[in-house]
């Protein structure tokens, strides 16, 4: 177990992100490409998640901060969002009592807790995690999680499985036509959800060649703190570089200097320098518009 800084523990309080990963096609084109990117290290180590037997720890210093695996067939390529939970198995029978569907579990797993996969009503797969005492997940620091989009085509059906879930409180603050809503526990923001528009193409302005994530499904997105000290624009010129892709181009929001990029086999992610605030007016979302052609 690796042990983060004080300030890099996230929340223990149910309804919380407590850790991402990613399945890949290949996980050293992925490691050379987060690794330079977000200042990662890699450990590898046994594990059956992982179609090759191996699951590869990503460490900021020595703050584990991320997963990647190696894909098996029918897996999405789309970072994953684990939730924290008091209790998988209760979890999996609200799951089903609130129109959700239980994909895997609950599974035990020595030393790591209890894992549930599941699909919500809106079609977006997520895992709860009875996580062990000991777990920790780096951050809010720069190359760290700091924070996570569900895009979905059904947000009514995504305020209402998670509000009932996590008690979270559900704020509608998308304006021109956007549904963009933020979901709190008491007055912490917890995540964000947008309704992804149908009737658009979504397409990427930079694609990498190996890229094949279906961008139209229901996924979460995940946002990496930006150092400051390098920026969103330079992180998104070097991710193009390392063989990545660009969603959205830098822009300035009210949260901070945002991308949303793409990885080499198209994964979906961004990245945000919270240092760099722009007050765009009230209600304004933190992503105007991520597939706005």
């Amino acid at each position: 177990m690796f042990l983060p800084a004080a300030d890099a523990v996230w929340s223990s309080t149910p309804g919380t992100p407590c850790w991402i990963d990613l399945a890949v096609p290949d996980t050293t084109t992925a490691c050379e490409f987060y690794g330079p990117l977000l200042g990662w290290d890699f450990h590898v180590k046994r594990d059956p998640v992982g179609a090759d037997g191996r699951y590869v720890l990503a460490l900021r210093g020595d703050v584990q901060v991320a997963g990647l695996y190696t894909a098996a067939e029918g897996d999405s390529l789309s970072w994953s969002l684990h939730l924290r939970v008091a209790g998988a198995a209760n979890t999996a029978e609200w799951v089903d009592h609130l129109g959700g569907s239980v994909l895997r579990g609950p599974l035990d797993v020595p030393g790591r807790g209890t894992l549930l996969h599941a699909l919500d009503p809106s079609g977006a797969p997520v895992v709860f995690w009875e996580t062990p005492p000991n777990w920790f997940f780096g951050t809010h620091l720069p190359g760290m999680f700091t924070g996570a989009d569900l895009n979905t085509v059904d947000g009514a059906a995504a305020d209402e499985f998670y509000s009932r879930l996590f008690g979270y409180s559900v704020e509608h603050i998308g304006e021109d036509g956007i549904d963009y809503a933020v979901w709190r526990i008491g007055h912490e923001i917890v995540l964000h959800r947008c309704v992804l528009d149908s009737s658009q193409p979504q397409r990427a302005a930079i694609t990498p060649p190996t890229a094949r994530t279906d961008l139209a499904s229901p996924h979460w997105l995940v946002y990496f703190e930006a150092d400051p000290a390098v920026g969103t624009d330079a992180l998104t010129y070097t991710a193009i570089e390392l063989g990545g892709g660009m969603l959205v181009e830098p822009h300035d929001t009210p949260f901070g200097r945002t991308a949303l990029l793409l990885d080499p086999h198209g994964s979906p992610f961004a990245v945000i320098d919270h240092s760099r605030t722009v007050d765009l007016g009230a209600g304004r979302a933190e992503v105007d518009d991520p597939y706005d052609d």
